[in-house]
Order: structure tokens, then C-alpha cells, then sequence
């Protein structure tokens, strides 16, 4: 299903993890300010680039784009620590800025594309589609791509062992657990999920963790 010796363990400073699928490859950057995770997914017919996430380090996201072209940044939420290097590279591709409506007012750029639920992003021949989630931010996004297994960006509101953080406020645990929960693992056990921060996971491996983590309450 999976081709080359991707881990999805990466560091700041450290390179670049990638991952080869058929006709796309996703490239994982990790940088300042807080070991955020980035995300480059390139159409390898066209060169079309997308980016998930300009968290920081500019300089290294438009050196890992090299001669593609970037054909917009989707940001998964409104945290700054997820968009220190928003400016810079819209500045320097003219690329277009993805968002919801929600999270729009917290980013340091106008946003040219809002995404609700079941909208498409194009990365040349590939389709990723929007599930938006609520809860650690009002508007926060991932992106789904189904092709081979499943791949699914989940920014900061799934990692590895929980959802992301509600500030200990019980009505937004409960609002992201039940979107993490009814959208997210409606999708196969195989779906591969990419977080913001730290080492991936799948669908499969963190299911049976579901129960634990609505109990305990984070």
C-alpha cells in the first residue's frame, strides 16, 4: 500500500520525511516555533504544490518547494504557532490562502478561499476534501485524501493518544471529541493522520483509545 521508508518522525532542524504515493508525495517538514509539523504535497505530473501549514522557518518551506508551484496554503486553524511563516511565503508565491470562515480573523493574511464541510482542495490530478472540526479552535480544518488507504491531516485537533487541546473546558471537549469521533473515525481503520505536532498514527491503532479519551475528559 505504502511505498518507500516514511515514518513521520522528524525534528527541527533535522530533514524532511517523505513519502512517495502514486502520482503525489507528501513531504514533512518539521519547524519553529513549537516542533510544528508542515505538510508539502506535490502532484508529480505538474509540479502543483500544496502546503498545509506555514508554521515558521520560511526560508526552509520555499527551499523544500523548490521548482514546484505552490498552488495554495491551507491552514488548519488560527494559532499563531501555525502560521509564523504565512506572510512570508504568500509574499514570496502570490500562493492563495485556505481557512475556515472561523479561524480567518486570527491569521496575519486575508483568506482568498473559506472551506466548509465537503469542500475539494485540487492538488493537480488529487482531491483532498475539508472536514471542518470544532472545539480546540472554533474553525478548525482537516484534510482528507482517500487514495491508497487514506491520508488525513488532522492539524491540531487528533493526534496520537487524544484529541488536540479544550483548555480543560468541558463543552468544547465535548464538541471536538463528538467531530473527531462521528467525522474523523467514520473513516477506515487504514486512514494514515498527520497531526500538527509529533509523530503520525492511524485511525486503526488510536480507535480503541476512543472510550479512554471521552472519560478522562482531554
Amino acid at each position: 500500500m505504502y511505498t518507500g521508508e516514511y515514518t513521520g518522525e522528524v525534528e527541527v532542524g533535522g530533514p524532511t520525511d517523505v513519502r512517495e504515493l502514486p502520482g503525489l508525495t507528501i513531504t514533512k517538514i518539521a519547524t519553529n516555533p513549537f516542533n510544528n509539523n508542515c505538510y508539502l504535497l506535490r502532484d508529480t505530473a505538474t509540479g502543483a504544490t500544496l502546503l498545509i501549514d506555514a508554521a515558521g522557518d520560511p526560508d526552509r518551506l520555499l527551499a523544500a518547494l523548490g521548482d514546484g508551484q505552490l498552488v495554495g496554503i491551507v491552514e488548519t486553524h488560527g494559532h499563531w504557532d501555525h502560521w509564523q511563516g504565512l506572510a512570508e511565503v504568500v509574499k514570496a508565491t502570490g500562493a492563495p490562502v485556505l481557512a475556515t470562515a472561523a479561524d480567518a480573523p486570527e491569521l496575519p493574511v486575508p483568506v482568498d478561499r473559506f472551506l466548509t464541510d465537503d469542500d475539494v482542495v485540487t492538488v493537480g490530478a488529487h482531491e483532498l476534501t475539508a472536514i471542518t472540526l470544532v472545539g480546540h479552535t472554533p474553525g478548525s480544518v482537516a484534510l482528507h485524501y482517500a487514495a491508497e488507504g487514506g491520508h488525513l491531516f488532522t492539524g491540531d485537533s487528533l493526534f496520537p493518544g487524544g484529541v488536540g487541546n479544550t483548555e480543560k473546558d468541558e463543552k468544547r471537549f465535548a464538541r471536538l471529541i463528538d467531530d473527531v469521533e462521528t467525522k474523523l473515525f467514520a473513516l477506515p481503520d487504514s486512514t494514515w493522520f498527520y497531526p500538527g505536532h509529533g509523530s503520525d498514527s492511524t485511525l486503526g491503532a488510536e480507535r480503541p483509545a476512543l472510550p479512554e479519551w471521552r472519560a478522562r475528559g482531554w
